[in-house]
């Protein structure tokens, strides 16, 4: 199968192959998931009548060339360079796990790093003074993650926003004076230090070293992609989104059989377990950790990624941990002004970006209909023929050629209506009419279902009627113009037809 890049119209490129209908598809799956890797629809072309294939979703098409792009350049890199990338892989795992905390299930924690920090913490404790080796400490990191999000997730379900906030920053900065006071680390400062690696020792702050340090962080913020596609691509994903949006309406959600506040804990939990495991990373990358891990600056650092990518998307977390990275780690030279750099990043992306960087996209597509929209305005008449932007996507011509008709019609039919056309119209509603108001009932009566006037019967055996709109959907009952009675059916019908003449002088 081909694939090629298409400009239709106006529309964005397309990336469409062309199947051969004899050779048997097959769809991969995402591990552990019911979802494929790319979503693919069929689809005829009505120009070349064809068989087509289209991407719908072009996403994990810029992540594979954006990864790719990261694991290729990076080894030709300086050793400073690789570094910095190495810890932007690390902040970007975080911040992905962060992302689903805050986006995803909706609890605004600010003890992401304390979690991260507590199992980093364990994990080095129990590889320098029990000795267990360093591959445990992913487990132990994970299983200590998971606990801290357990006991951390508990006041979530009493306390909310704000509150929960001051809370876990309050939490964050416990754990760090308890680290710096603790009596068995006062000579490192609180620090752990000759914590075991995957990193051999000769190879520490050496080229090999830094790449192999690079190969493991890259791997690590590939796991919590995996992690984000795992929850928000299946049933607790829904469920997450679905408690979301219904989460101001607890009522409506426990009536439907959502139970909005498990989910939530679910995916604290579970981010919580998957943050330990990148605090065990931490402790081995570095070879230490330290109460820095617990500090507010590093917390607005994240919330700074935050803001600038583009909370609830996974794309934001993570190019907004590569502004922010590049700019903290890859310009040190600037010294302070770095952070003053970030923090008016900051206040632009706030200010002219609704939804960080990785929103600008859909808000510049909103700006621009608008924009075209009020240009349509001033050179188009109200009610008349497709405009040129709408007759690209219209793939039935015929229905354009109709719409031309139809207001070249209403556009005579108006000329037609008169006072005396009114006059004769009421005199006999259902008599013998003259050429211009036989023309103009007509029309009425080609009308589409939609709205289209009816005269009811209040009562049987009784002159008594009211004007009622079909809503020309099965199912769906007529709606009540207005409160009027009608004694005669004459009358009635002459009601409606100065309905009817109100619609076409207006459209």
């Amino acid at each position: 199968m081909s694939k090629r890049y298409y400009k239709v119209g106006r529309r964005a490129w397309e990336i469409k192959g062309h199947p051969d209908g004899v050779t048997e598809r097959t769809r991969r799956r995402v591990p552990f998931t019911q979802r494929h890797w790319l979503k693919w629809r069929d689809h005829h072309n009505p120009r070349t009548l064809e068989r087509e294939r289209q991407l719908v979703d072009k996403k994990p098409v810029w992540w594979a060339i954006g990864l790719i792009s990261l694991a290729v350049v990076t080894p030709f890199l300086s050793n400073s360079l690789i570094s910095v990338a190495s810890i932007f892989c690390i902040y970007a795992a975080i911040n992905v796990l962060w992302t689903l905390i805050v986006g995803t299930s909706g609890i605004f924690s600010l003890a992401t790093l304390a979690v991260v920090g507590v199992s980093g913490y364990v994990a080095a404790a129990a590889n320098v003074y029990l000795g267990v080796p360093w591959p445990f400490m992913f487990a132990i990191g994970a299983a200590i993650g998971f606990l801290a999000g357990a006991i951390l997730a508990i006041p979530s379900t009493r306390l909310d926003g704000l509150y929960y906030a001051l809370l876990t920053m309050g939490v964050a900065e416990i754990c760090r004076v308890y680290v710096t006071q603790l009596r068995a680390l006062t000579q490192t400062n609180g620090a752990i230090t000759q914590v075991d690696s995957f990193i051999p020792e000769e190879w520490f702050l050496q080229r090999p070293g830094l790449l192999l340090g690079f190969a493991g962080a890259f791997l690590l913020l590939l796991g919590t992609l995996l992690v984000w596609r795992l929850i928000n691509s299946e049933r607790l994903g829904l469920l997450l989104r679905a408690a979301k949006q219904s989460r101001e309406d607890e009522a409506f959600s426990e009536a439907i059989g959502i139970d909005f506040r498990r989910a939530r804990l679910h995916v604290f939990v579970i981010s919580s377990a998957a943050l330990g495991v990148v605090g065990a990373f931490y402790a081995m990358y570095f070879k230490s950790i330290s109460p820095t891990v617990f500090s507010l600056d590093q917390l607005l650092l994240l919330f700074g990624m935050m803001v600038i990518g583009g909370l609830g998307r996974a794309e934001g977390a993570v190019v907004g941990a590569a502004v922010v990275t590049l700019i903290d780690k890859g310009l040190i030279e600037l010294g302070p002004l770095r952070i003053i750099l970030v923090a008016v990043i900051m206040l632009v992306v706030t200010i002219f970006a609704r939804e960080g960087l990785t929103g600008a996209r859909e808000q510049f597509r909103d700006f621009r209909k608008r924009k075209a929209g009020e240009r349509r305005a001033k050179r188009t008449e109200k009610g008349g023929e497709a405009m040129p932007e709408e007759a690209v996507d219209v793939l039935d011509k015929q229905e354009l050629y109709y719409r031309r008709f139809n207001k070249r019609l209403r556009d005579r039919l108006k000329q037609m209506i008169t006072p005396e056309l009114i006059a004769e119209h009421k005199s006999d509603p259902l008599g013998h009419h003259s050429d211009a108001l036989a023309r103009v009932l007509n029309y009425f009566r080609r009308g589409e279902m939609a709205d289209k006037y009816v005269i009811m019967r209040l009562a049987d055996g009784e002159e008594r009627y009211r004007i009622m709109a079909v809503s020309g959907v099965r199912g769906l009952p007529p709606r009540i113009v207005d409160d009027k009675e009608y004694t005669a059916l004459n009358d009635a019908y002459h009601a409606v037809f100065l309905l009817r003449v109100n619609d076409l002088l207006e459209s």
